[in-house]
């Protein structure tokens, strides 16, 4: 693979992933409920008004996949809306968990969640950096 093509090939991964794992966790939760750190009604009322916003972070990430794929000006637009919305719903769930208490608490939810913490917060800044400084290319239509 060419070393000019790798940052778009890991962005384009990063959000195929994002949308991907997302879909998959909430699945999961509604499901088995294996993802859900805690089973009290404070808890589960904060998760239950996630999954419009995840879905909107969702489609933003699997329509930006394609496009920066195909090389599509709107693959790029979508990119950034969803690494934005990374952000966002991370520091909403950071911020929670902090308030909660949660971080004290072990198990594999409390693991997964800390990885899911740190994914959106560190992929969506990472998305925005790479989206902008490269911006000129990935707007051409032959990259």
């Amino acid at each position: 693979m060419n070393a000019g093509r790798t940052p778009r090939v890991l962005a384009i991964a990063a959000l195929a992933i994002t949308a991907l794992a997302t879909v998959a966790y909430w699945l999961v939760f509604f499901t088995r409920g294996s993802v859900q750190v805690r089973g009290d009604e404070v808890y589960l009322g904060f998760e239950r008004a996630f999954p419009l916003a995840d879905g909107w972070l969702s489609a933003c990430a699997a329509v930006g996949a394609v496009g920066l794929a195909r090389r599509r000006p709107w693959g790029f637009l979508f990119a950034l809306l969803a690494a934005g919305s990374l952000i966002y719903l991370g520091c909403l769930d950071v911020l929670f968990n902090a308030n909660a208490g949660n971080y004290s608490l072990s198990g594999g939810a409390m693991d997964a969640e800390v990885i899911i913490n740190a994914w959106c917060i560190g992929v969506g800044v990472a998305l925005i950096a790479f989206l902008w400084r490269r911006r000129a290319a990935l707007l051409q239509p032959d990259g």
